[in-house]
């Protein structure tokens, strides 16, 4: 199947200085992001600190955007959970709200477990929200779970639920696994993790992108996916490329959080919550160049 590809990005969660979710700012933030040209938001995800929020917290914030007027329909909140009732919860919230899908992490505690396992798990999830509109995303993220999501599982779903398995997001980093699922099941929507895989996603017919640094290069994202199989498409992903490298070499989400807050000269939206902890003045020319990479000409309000 070809896709348009896509950037939805995994919109950072500001908190305030008692660490309490800063429903303003995320907002703001969120606006600012689709305003920057996104297709949508992956909100509570790994960038956004989900799992070091509450369900209440996730499913207020999630609440907050739509009511300050973004489409649900051009959002796709993380609702995956160690504990099964928490993943429910948050599913059936965001089937009921109106979002285009949910991107659901496997349970993440017990491990190993077999394949058996994993889809009894989501297959658990799916038959207690029991909707034929919920349209679930697979998160492949084996590095932080220790669970992966395998080419079997997938299989197994598909057959089981083939109008609610949606997709997958494979943040796995190994462009291999990738290819072998988008060769394998064509009929969902595949992302990459890392802009700097685009090219190669769209190529294999893969859907897009679901970038941390998004969160700061929304516009560089978009000209790259715009220029693909033009001429100026080399240089369109060797930038991105080179701004995505410089948050390789820094604590990822302080960094993402500071170099936003740099964006807007607000302080407030580079809080993060333990037990991550801050970018220092060690970072300052790093947050400096990125700002300056990424937001050269771009408004920020």
């Amino acid at each position: 199947m070809t896709y348009q590809p896509r950037l939805f990005v995994p919109a950072i969660t500001p908190f305030k200085p008692d660490l309490s979710v800063d429903t303003e700012r995320f907002v703001a933030h969120s606006r600012l992001l689709l305003a920057d040209g996104a297709d949508g938001l992956a909100c509570f995800g790994t960038t956004s600190e989900a799992n070091s929020m509450s369900v209440a917290e996730r499913m207020d914030a999630l609440e907050a955007l739509v009511a300050a007027g973004i489409p649900a329909a051009r959002l796709i909140p993380g609702t995956g959970c160690s504990a099964l009732p928490d993943t429910i919860a948050l599913t059936q919230h965001a089937v009921s709200v109106g979002c285009l899908g949910t991107l659901t992490l496997p349970p993440f505690f017990y491990k190993p477990l077999s394949d058996d396992a994993l889809f009894a798990s989501f297959a658990s999830v799916i038959e207690a929200v029991g909707s034929d509109k919920l349209r679930l995303y697979l998160y492949h993220i084996p590095q932080m779970t220790g669970v992966p999501i395998t080419l079997g599982v997938i299989e197994r779903l598909l057959k089981a639920y083939p109008t609610t398995i949606a997709g997958l997001k494979d943040s796995s980093g190994n462009w291999d696994n990738t290819a072998s699922v988008i060769a394998a099941f064509p009929q969902i929507e595949s992302y990459s993790a890392s802009e700097s895989l685009i090219v190669k996603n769209v190529q294999a017919g893969g859907a897009g992108c679901i970038s941390a640094s998004a969160n700061v290069n929304v516009a560089g994202i978009m000209a790259l996916i715009r220029g693909l199989g033009t001429p100026q498409e080399a240089d369109l992903l060797a930038r991105v490329g080179a701004i995505r490298s410089l948050f390789e070499k820094i604590p990822l989400i302080p960094g993402i959080k500071a170099t936003v807050a740099a964006r807007l000269d607000d302080p407030g939206y580079a809080i993060v919550r333990p037990p991550l902890v801050a970018i220092g003045p060690a970072h300052h020319d790093q947050i400096a160049n990125a700002k300056s990479l990424c937001f050269e000409g771009v408004s920020s309000v």
